[in-house]
């Protein structure tokens, strides 16, 4: 079928938006969210007020449904919302997304919302609060809005523009806008060199995964690691996929991962640090002491672990003597010696399985 062309007689009465928005932000949105948005645009090139309560009857949703969809814009800052003294709805001030670069955001003006009846929550207050003292901690990996000067720039760099060929060739489909700019702020935010953006599609892509969310999630992660290279990517990744299949392996599963199975892996690897035979030991006792739910199970058992600072498996044999004198032993004749001994000398399986199930 052959394309076509789109026009418009004139251009009178007319509301833009942001080719951003549409590239970048309109994909994840709900209907309600995309509904509300656009109407606050338009209300906005008109020079018009409106309200919570209007909003919610010309769109047929609730008040709070229409508080969702405002809070979830200002998350996403293309708007902020301004309160009275009395901490009601007064104003909704939209931001202009197209010269946005990084934490710089330059604000259109106002729609004024009158008569609005939610509140501003002091929880979304306290978790911004915590959120911006978190932010120091670690380096500061969000990705910013290029314009398409900044793109052009990009592109037509010799070295870029063969990144972008070969980029292509691996997903099988030209590069959007979008995509080009999540390889420049890999690139240009992540340091990522060629080689390791290279390497990095291709590592997704061998996974059967094209989806540029999981190809930036990748990075981001690789980035934390601080690996620089494709050799230190690959050995990374040797690492991550034998320990999983080892897991999987010990915990009775086959084929591949759930995501919350994967995230449980991921978790002991990367926020608890462990090393796999420590890993492997942790699931060597679950399958010792149920054959249920093995996987929250292990997960108790490393979590303990982790709380008390081990980091290598004589730590563990400290945690079970320090755990044995706490609790006294009840020989029981018809226990097995090394089954009774295990028993004694780690956790309290009893209750552990009666709290994992009762979750």
């Amino acid at each position: 079928m052959s394309g076509f062309t789109i026009y418009q007689d004139n251009y009178a009465d007319t509301t833009t938006i942001s080719n951003l928005f549409i590239d970048e932000y309109m994909k994840d949105a709900n209907d309600a969210q995309l509904k509300i948005y656009l109407y606050l645009l338009r209300m906005m090139s008109a020079h018009l007020t409106t309200s919570v309560s209007d909003l919610a009857d010309k769109f047929n949703h609730t008040e709070k449904d229409v508080m969702r969809a405002l809070k979830y814009w200002e998350k996403n800052k293309l708007l902020s919302l301004e309160y009275d003294e009395s901490k009601n709805l007064s104003g909704v001030r939209l931001l202009d997304i197209s010269r946005r670069t990084g934490a710089d955001i330059v604000p259109l003006a106002p729609v004024v919302s009158i008569g609005a009846k939610e509140t501003a929550p002091c929880e979304r207050q306290a978790r911004t609060k915590n959120t911006d003292a978190k932010a120091g901690d670690e380096p500061d990996f969000r990705k910013p809005s290029y314009t398409l000067d900044e793109l052009r720039s990009f592109k037509s760099n010799e070295e870029t523009a063969q990144i972008l060929f070969v980029a292509e060739q691996y997903l099988g489909k030209p590069l959007s806008p979008t995509e080009i700019g999540t390889i420049l702020f890999f690139s240009d935010k992540l340091g990522f060199s060629s080689d390791l953006i290279d390497y990095l599609i291709q590592y997704c892509v061998d996974r059967g995964k094209k989806d540029f969310r999981y190809i930036e999630k990748v990075a981001l992660g690789w980035a934390r690691d601080n690996i620089s290279t494709p050799q230190q990517a690959a050995s990374s990744a040797r690492k991550y996929d034998k320990t999983v299949y080892d897991v999987m392996k010990a915990l009775g599963k086959t084929g591949t991962p759930t995501k919350t199975e994967a995230d449980y892996i991921t978790r002991w690897l990367k926020e608890y640090g462990f090393t796999p035979d420590i890993i492997m030991e942790a699931c060597k006792r679950t399958v010792l002491a149920t054959d249920k739910h093995r996987f929250e199970y292990a997960d108790r058992i490393l979590s303990s672990w982790h709380k008390g600072n081990v980091r290598h498996k004589a730590d563990i044999l400290l945690m079970d003597e320090a755990y044995a004198k706490k609790k006294t032993p009840k020989p029981s004749a018809s226990s097995s010696g090394q089954f009774n001994q295990f028993m004694h000398t780690d956790y309290d399986f009893d209750t552990l399985e009666k709290e994992i199930l009762s979750n």
